[in-house]
């Protein structure tokens, strides 16, 4: 289906875009996985370019853009020729936005530009080993010295967790409240601030997921994000363009999955024939094809509706809920389609499948969406 949703500036954006990805991506995705992170200098890179944090104002180094689609185009292009485990977004659009919207004026302009120009790598850190979607059985804590506050704890599963320079931490600040909780600016090198080793992971082999300890962290006043008892209200805040952004990822490797495999079928040959001319080949790329449109269509209304300020968590739940699904599979049969090559790496399908797992899982499980999808309809 022809696509209605981006004008011709996007369109432009989307070539400028791509050329850079088959540039400074494309050509070393292998060696990053290998190395297991990216280097520093691709923030730089992105940096360079205006590619980080394009919604931030010219003041601190921005383009000041704020249609979502213009970073819908950097999602989609990034599933056809980036690295997945290359978490810009993480950094431009799931961390920055918090000092946009909580920081006061002083940590904005102390921060925001070294985070447009790739200087300085932001991570965020709020799951633990035994609270990850459950954010009030976090046991991290801060507790308020006068002139700091005091941190402690242990976080896990922390991407960006090697590369990043500023750590947005969630930590309790309330004994007798769970739900009471803080964001706190954790900067490289602040004493009793360790970072643990890289996790070995499935897939997304070039993203530095790590673990974060915390041994009596002084952290400055001037370093806490807002209010240090409203971190659990902020935090919730985000989680709509978070599942969005997930929701347009997932459903872009799909579709560079579909891709490589409607190419493969029509090369592989079986007992003499294409594996495209067997009729099972073409109704399986038929089923996928239908799937793949039909949530196209709901993300990019998503997508406008974010735009105009009225995406909903619900919506926003089954975006994420569908597409991941939807990938999960389509890369599956992707790889069954390209039978034992599929399970080789050094065919695109077999690394497509293995970063795909995650989806389903992050950013609040399948499980999760469907809970809160369900308390939408029954008026919880």
């Amino acid at each position: 289906m022809q696509r209605q949703h981006f004008n011709e500036e996007q369109a432009s954006f989307r070539d400028a875009y791509r050329q850079f990805l088959r540039r400074e991506v494309t050509p070393h995705r292998e060696a990053w996985r290998a190395a297991g992170m990216v280097p520093r200098e691709l923030f730089r890179k992105m940096g360079e370019l205006g590619y980080l944090l394009i919604w931030a104002d010219e003041t601190y180094g921005g383009l000041g853009v704020e249609d979502f689609r213009f970073q819908q185009v950097m999602l989609e292009e990034d599933a056809l020729y980036g690295e997945a485990g290359f978490y810009h977004t993480l950094h431009s659009r799931l961390v920055a936005p918090y000092i946009k919207h909580f920081g006061n004026a002083e940590q904005q302009a102390r921060i925001l530009p070294k985070c447009v120009s790739g200087e300085c790598i932001l991570a965020i850190a709020m799951t633990e080993p035994d609270a990850g979607s459950d954010l009030a059985g976090m046991k991290t804590r801060a507790v308020d010295q006068g002139d700091h506050w005091l941190l402690n704890g242990a976080k896990t599963y922390i991407s960006n967790g090697i590369l990043s320079d500023l750590v947005l931490v969630a930590a309790k600040t309330s004994a007798e409240n769970p739900r009471q909780i803080g964001l706190f600016l954790v900067e490289r090198g602040m004493e009793g601030f360790e970072r643990g080793r890289t996790l070995a992971k499935m897939g997304l082999k070039a993203q530095d997921t790590a673990e974060l300890f915390f041994r009596d962290v002084r952290v400055p006043k001037a370093n806490v994000l807002g209010d240090p008892s409203k971190g659990f209200h902020y935090l919730m805040r985000g989680l709509a363009e978070e599942r969005l952004i997930g929701a347009v990822g997932y459903l872009a490797n799909a579709w560079g999955s579909f891709e490589v495999t409607r190419e493969f079928v029509k090369q592989r040959k079986v007992f003499g024939k294409p594996l495209s001319e067997m009729q099972n080949t073409r109704f399986k790329l038929a089923s996928m094809l239908t799937e793949l449109e039909v949530a196209q269509v709901y993300v990019d209304q998503c997508v406008n509706r974010h735009n105009a300020g009225e995406l909903t968590a619900e919506a926003a739940a089954m975006a994420k809920l569908f597409t991941s699904e939807v990938e999960g599979r389509v890369v599956d049969e992707c790889v069954q389609l390209h039978g034992g090559a599929g399970y080789m790496d050094e065919y695109e399908v077999s690394w497509r499948y293995t970063n795909a797992r995650i989806s389903r899982v992050y950013a609040g499980s399948s499980e999760i969406m469907r809970e809160i999808i369900a308390r939408s309809i029954l008026g919880r």
